[in-house]
């Protein structure tokens, strides 16, 4: 629950209407009516607006200043509030989301399209193409309305590019009228010129299955890749989960998974600890700040061989490893390193 909800403010009691989706539309760059789309960039509508302060005291007083004259308490405030959390800039005004030095391009594409480009056997796995310092992959998942039905699924394609830090990734986030997006850029507004670089570059390095299933992909969204390892998750009577305490790459595919994960420690923590709320705080603190730092660490192992430049020769070895096929297809979307001492 936050005071002064900006859904609420944006969207009004009984939701959005056809009109107001039009003008967001217009105004921030929405090329269809889908919710999983519009929360993504929700947060970018408000963000800065949230958390303008937070005094903890006994019990937390948390202040919303800018959205609306809102002043609520609680007694434990769960900073949940993802990749930009606002709680977290508060508390550690210095930890931001590092760039990883590469992007993922981006897109979903129906199931009856792209099946008879692919082949069925393609469609129904995992699979990969690994060009030269990239990562392509694609799998199949839930349709609209989550809809598993043969047929009614769609096709998931993920496509890591290197781009370094500065004027490269700029350029890609920059749109067409010249203006640099920050963190993220909103898919439509990505610039028709790296669209077709892109797309050239599709057609030059990917088999010609995936060729066949980029070119169907109407839209594709724009990734920046990044990660963050913080030092405390836990604040008197404010606490952080999921990606508003540790930003893992995609590569683990276990992002949902640790933020569960929080949750159920948190929740765990809170029912030993019921006399004390800071106690509670510090023991979830104790079980999962470790286990952040190690997904972060096999998030960036994952993705290690991704960006032009390294460090140093030893970095640039563990990248090789990490980057044979027999290692791409062992590590990825797999939790087996929780499993390790």
């Amino acid at each position: 629950w936050i005071p002064g909800d900006p859904i609420e403010l944006l969207v009004g009691e009984r939701g959005i209407s056809a009109e107001r989706h039009a003008m967001l539309k217009a105004q921030f760059g929405y090329d269809q009516p889908l919710w999983k789309q519009y929360f993504t960039y929700l947060g970018d509508l408000a963000q800065g607006d949230l958390g303008r302060s937070i005094t903890t005291r006994q019990p937390v007083l948390q202040e919303f200043l800018t959205l609306s004259e809102v002043l609520g308490h609680a007694d434990l405030l769960i900073g949940a509030d993802g990749f930009r959390s606002a709680v977290r800039a508060q508390f550690l005004p210095g930890k931001q989301p590092q760039y990883a030095g590469y992007v993922a391009w981006r897109g979903l594409v129906d199931e009856r399209v792209v099946a008879p480009v692919l082949g069925r056997e393609l469609f129904e796995q995992l699979s990969f193409c690994l060009p030269p310092g990239e990562q392509f992959l694609g799998y199949p998942v839930a349709g609209p309305d989550n809809d598993l039905r043969v047929e009614h699924r769609s096709w998931n394609i993920v496509w890591y590019r290197p781009a370094d830090a500065g004027p490269e990734v700029e350029r890609l986030l920059t749109d067409d009228t010249g203006k640099l997006h920050g963190l993220s850029i909103p898919p439509p507004l990505v610039s028709r010129g790296v669209v077709a670089e892109m797309r050239d570059a599709a057609e030059r390095l990917l088999p010609v299955q995936f060729r066949g299933a980029m070119r169907l992909i109407e839209q594709p969204f724009l990734q920046p890749i990044y990660d963050l390892e913080i030092p405390q998750m836990a604040f008197g009577r404010v606490v952080l989960v999921g990606d508003a305490a540790f930003i893992i790459r995609p590569h683990v595919g276990g992002g949902v998974v640790k933020a569960a994960q929080d949750a159920a420690a948190l929740t765990a923590a809170l029912d030993r600890h019921a006399r004390s709320i800071e106690t509670a705080l510090r023991a979830y603190e104790a079980e999962r700040l470790g286990m952040g730092r190690r997904y972060v660490a096999q998030s960036r192992r994952l993705g290690s061989y991704l960006k032009h430049r390294f460090n140093s020769d030893e970095e640039r070895a563990r990248a090789a490893f990490h980057a044979r096929p027999e290692q791409v297809l062992a590590e990825t979307a797999t939790l087996d390193f929780l499993r390790e001492p």
